[in-house]
């Protein structure tokens, strides 16, 4: 995928011409296949990584065990991510990507730099952290009262959404895993 300033333009297009051209001057493009892990758990990371087409599903890891957080799509970029680069922590989180990818990467020097002077991309990161917050909230609110039968129904309906398939090929223990269940 080529980037040009009209693509990220139609990506982010709150964000100002100034932002859009040091995004297009300093970032990395990346073409990532399908059900590759992009970030490791306790990893440290030193650029952020952003979403231009495809789907990223972000987990969580405790002992052996994961659990699909969310997903992040086409403009989007992980929260947690986010977090680990303003901070300059190792990431709490793992990341595969659900589809091919493309992806733009970008320094962190650069994103706390847009944080701090960008009105339009200090909103992104709000954005971002209110729709992940009401993502887990979601998500554990299903854990906590739903039935596993809707669960899997809902989570299906996700799955076909984010995709864009009618069909889903799948395998019981992804499902088990995603949902963060047993088979």
């Amino acid at each position: 995928m080529e980037v040009t300033l009209r693509l990220l333009k139609q990506k982010f297009p709150l964000f100002e011409n100034k932002v859009l051209r040091e995004m297009l001057n300093n970032g990395k493009i990346a073409e990532v296949s399908a059900n590759t892990e992009v970030i490791r758990h306790g990893q440290y990371l030193k650029m952020l990584p952003v979403v231009l087409d495809g789907v990223v599903k972000v987990y969580s890891q405790y002992e052996d065990k994961e659990f699909l957080l969310y997903y992040i799509q086409s403009s989007e970029s992980c929260i947690m991510s986010m977090s680990a680069v303003l901070q300059e922590t190792p990431s709490r989180i793992f990341a595969v990507t659900g589809t091919d990818v493309t992806v733009m990467m970008f320094p962190v020097k650069y994103v706390k730099k847009w944080v701090k002077n960008s009105a339009a991309f200090n909103s992104l990161f709000y954005n971002l952290y209110d729709d992940r917050y009401s993502d887990m909230i979601d998500t554990l609110n299903q854990v906590l009262f739903e039935k596993l039968d809707k669960r899997l129904f809902e989570y299906l309906l996700e799955k076909s959404e984010v995709s864009g398939l009618k069909k889903i090929k799948i395998t019981h223990k992804v499902i088990a895993s995603e949902l963060g269940t047993a088979r």
